[in-house]
């Protein structure tokens, strides 16, 4: 018993300060909670043939923006990205969005990646949208419009076929000098909207030289059917 005393008397002794007091060992600092920030990989391919597909145009945004609506004038910054594959108004448009852009054009068979990072993990409301010229055509597009990833978990993924779109703000003519891609060279963006509907609708197809349009620069290796793109979005994060 006189041992135990002893050893409790000098547990009581390295427990007391100067003043006599029980030291209180501060408190441990609260650990931070880790914001996790949400992560998108965007993939295309190009299905067709002779169609290089433009530098890709990536947004996430919110759900009350389109890239174009069916029967509506295309905006100046489709419009550029449509006769020319300059994606830099379109992504401008979509100031308040998560933009980005693919490095370069998707030839035909190919494909290209673009991933897109949102901050914070809250993805309520999120849409995308995806688009890029058929560049061997005078105003063709596809893509994505304004789909809904806001439910999309990590590891989902979602997987598209896409149609091509005409513009609407320049004439199929085909002809020498009006078509960007390298079946021509031509020039990009024409400001006079010479296309008589000036609206946003499925795409016809290409006609060529070897279909008897006269004057054209295009053959039947620029001909395509849809889907001419399949797209693949994947949440990483």
């Amino acid at each position: 018993m006189r041992y135990l005393y002893l050893s409790l008397a000098a547990s009581v002794l390295v427990a007391c300060g100067d003043s006599g007091g029980i030291t209180t060992p501060p408190a441990p600092e609260p650990t931070p909670v880790p914001v996790t920030n949400a992560s998108f990989e965007v993939s295309v391919v190009n299905l067709t043939i002779g169609q290089p597909l433009s530098p890709l145009a990536v947004m996430l945004h919110e759900d009350s923006q389109r890239v174009f609506t069916i029967g509506q004038p295309a905006s100046a910054g489709l419009e550029l990205l449509a006769e020319g594959g300059d994606n830099s108004e379109l992504l401008n448009e979509f100031s308040d969005a998560v933009t980005a852009s693919g490095e370069a054009p998707v030839g035909p068979g190919a494909s290209d990646m673009v991933l897109l990072e949102i901050e914070g993990d809250d993805t309520s409301g999120i849409r995308l949208s995806v688009s890029t010229m058929l560049v061997n055509t005078n105003d063709a597009i596809t893509g994505l419009n304004s789909i809904d990833v806001s439910q999309m978990a990590v590891g989902d993924s979602l997987s598209f076929s896409t149609i091509a779109y005409d513009a609407g703000t320049e004439a199929n003519t085909e002809a020498a000098g009006t078509i960007p891609g390298p079946a021509d060279g031509g020039e990009g963006l024409n400001s006079a909207r010479d296309d008589l509907a000036d609206q946003v609708t499925m795409h016809g197809g290409v006609v060529t030289s070897d279909d008897g349009l006269m004057g054209s620069v295009l053959n039947q290796t620029h001909r395509f059917d849809n889907p001419v793109a399949r797209l693949r979005v994947t949440r990483t994060q």
